[in-house]
């Protein structure tokens, strides 16, 4: 059994390891989507003139980690209070977008949204959009399994806060 789940959460290259390395996932492709430029090149979307967001597109057994707990992985990399970017990231390219492709998606991410609000986690409000799954487009070869490739430069990249954010934020919750 398969099913399908699509995320944005800022550099495509820094969400593709969390899922990655999970029992259950088959495979997580960065893309694109959320755009209306078909089949956009790194450069177009980079250049926000697509529309498109830096997305992870993971095909998963729903028999093995549900929908449910994908969204939360998803929560714990990002910072969900932050609609331009994601830490050093910025623009709408990197905005956190969690794309559903039917109803029972989007009331299992709402939930989880409403959840995590009520947490009071945050001082700011969540303001990750929940929109309808687009075409999503897979990203050059060079940024498929980057972290694996290029461990030193993924490396600068998680430095550039997410890291640090993941730790006061999110780890603390899971001790």
């Amino acid at each position: 059994m398969e099913d399908t789940a699509i995320f944005a959460g800022g550099c495509f290259w820094c969400m593709v390891k969390p899922f990655d390395t999970m029992p259950g996932i088959k495979k997580v492709v960065s893309g694109y989507t959320g755009g209306h430029v078909a089949n956009p090149t790194y450069e177009q979307v980079s250049s926000h003139t697509t529309g498109h967001t830096e997305a992870v597109k993971i095909t998963f057994d729903p028999e093995v980690i549900s929908y449910e707990q994908l969204v939360q992985i998803y929560w714990q990399q990002t910072d969900p209070t932050d609609a331009m970017g994601q830490f050093q990231d910025r623009g709408d390219n990197y905005r956190p977008v969690i794309f559903v492709k039917n109803d029972e998606q989007r009331k299992i991410a709402e939930a989880s949204k409403k959840k995590l609000a009520e947490t009071g986690m945050f001082d700011k409000p969540i303001v990750t959009q929940i929109e309808d799954a687009k075409p999503f487009y897979p990203a050059e070869k060079a940024h498929q399994q980057f972290y694996k490739k290029h461990p030193f430069r993924f490396q600068l990249e998680e430095a550039g806060g997410r890291e640090k954010f993941i730790k006061e934020h999110w780890q603390k919750q899971n001790n």
